[in-house]
C-alpha cells in the first residue's frame, strides 16, 4: 500500500467518524429535548409527589452489567508507515493539499425544532390586576377623604387658678351712728281712677333706673331691669308677702297705680311708692323715707365727690368773656 491508498483510505475514515459524531450529537440532542419537554409538560403538585414517593420508596434498579467491549488495537503500520515517511515526501504531500484542498462532504442539519411550552407567556392577569388596582386606590382615597372632613378636636386644657378670698369688711372704714334721723318721701301713679293697690316695696338703691309699677304693661321688654326706690340698703322697714308690686300701706284691690303721676306707685307724683313727691316711700320729698326733705342720717353719710371734671374752654370763649353753668 502506498503513501496516497493510505492517505485515501484516512480520509474516509475521518467522514465516517465525522458522520457518525454528528449521528450521535443529534440523538442526544433529540434526546435532551424530549426529557426538556416532557418535564415541562408534568405539573408542578404531580412532581412533587413523584418525588416524595420516590425518597419514601426508592426504586430497586437491576445491578449494572458492563456490556462495552473494548475496540480492537491499531496494529500500528500506519502509524509507522506515517513516521517512515521521508520528510521531503511529507513537504510534497503538504504543499499539494494546500494548493488544492480536499473538498469536504457538505454538512446536513438533521435536527428538527421541538415545540416547547412556553414557560413565560402572557397569563391574561389584566382585567383582576385592574380592578384590585382600582378598588385599592378608592378605598385609600374614602380614607384620606374621611380623615380630612373630620379634623381633630383635642379638648382644651382646663386651666385652674388658686383663688384666695380675703375679708376686706375689718379694713372697710365705718361711720359712726348718728343722731340724725334720715328724711324724704316719694310718691308715684299713672292717673289712673282706681285707689294704688296693696303689694311690697321694691329693692331699696341710692340710683333709681326703673320706677316700681303695678300693672306690668310690657311682659318681653327688650331690656329687663329690676324696678327700685332711693332708699339706702341698710333700712329697713315693714314690708308685706306678695308677689306683685304696690303700696303696703294702701288696702286691698284690684292692681291699680294709682291716680298719681310721674310713673310708680301712688297718690303723689316723682316714681316713688306712697304720697309724697320723689323717689322715695311716703310722704315727704326728694327721695328716702321719714318724711321732710330727704337726708341722710342714721350712720349714713352724705354722698362725696371722688372725681370732678373740669371744663374745657377755648381760647376764643375767654378773649370774648362768655360766662355760663355747665
Amino acid at each position: 500500500m502506498d503513501a496516497k491508498d493510505t492517505g485515501s483510505s484516512f480520509s474516509e475514515g475521518g467522514e465516517i467518524r465525522q458522520l457518525g459524531a454528528q449521528e450521535m450529537s443529534r440523538r442526544q440532542e433529540d434526546n435532551l429535548d424530549r426529557l426538556l419537554v416532557s418535564t415541562l409538560e408534568v405539573p408542578w403538585y404531580a412532581d412533587l409527589v413523584a418525588q416524595v414517593r420516590d425518597l419514601l420508596n426508592p426504586k430497586k434498579e437491576p445491578p449494572l452489567v458492563l456490556t462495552s467491549k473494548p475496540a480492537p488495537a491499531d496494529d500500528g503500520y500506519f502509524i509507522i508507515n506515517t513516521l517512515e515517511v521521508p520528510w521531503y515526501r511529507s513537504l510534497v504531500i503538504e504543499a499539494r493539499e494546500l494548493f488544492h484542498k480536499k473538498q469536504e462532504p457538505p454538512q446536513m442539519l438533521t435536527s428538527k425544532p421541538v415545540p416547547v411550552k412556553d414557560i413565560w407567556g402572557e397569563y391574561n392577569y389584566a382585567r383582576p390586576a385592574a380592578s384590585s388596582s382600582v378598588l385599592t386606590h378608592l378605598v385609600l382615597a374614602v380614607i384620606l377623604f374621611t380623615a380630612a372632613s373630620h379634623p381633630a378636636v383635642q379638648d382644651a386644657a382646663k386651666k385652674t387658678a388658686d383663688h384666695l378670698l380675703i375679708n376686706l369688711a375689718p379694713y372697710m372704714p365705718v361711720a359712726k351712728a348718728s343722731d340724725k334721723q334720715m328724711g324724704g318721701g316719694g310718691g308715684g301713679g299713672d292717673r289712673s281712677p282706681l285707689p294704688p293697690s296693696k303689694g311690697r316695696l321694691p329693692k331699696f338703691a341710692l340710683e333709681q333706673f326703673t320706677p316700681p309699677t303695678a300693672k306690668i304693661i310690657n311682659e318681653n321688654p327688650k331690656l329687663p331691669m329690676e324696678p327700685t326706690i332711693v332708699i339706702p340698703p341698710d333700712i329697713q322697714l315693714p314690708n308685706v308677702n306678695m308677689a306683685q308690686y304696690g303700696d303696703p300701706l294702701a288696702a286691698y284691690g284690684p292692681a291699680s297705680n294709682g291716680p298719681g303721676s310721674g310713673s310708680g306707685i301712688g297718690t303723689g307724683s316723682g316714681g316713688g311708692v306712697g304720697s309724697g313727691m320723689g323717689p322715695g316711700f311716703g310722704p315727704g320729698r326728694g327721695g328716702g323715707v321719714g318724711g321732710g326733705v330727704f337726708r341722710v342720717g342714721g350712720g349714713v353719710s352724705a354722698p362725696v365727690l371722688i372725681h370732678k371734671v373740669e371744663p374745657e374752654y377755648s381760647e376764643e370763649a375767654r378773649k370774648a368773656k362768655h360766662q355760663g353753668t355747665v
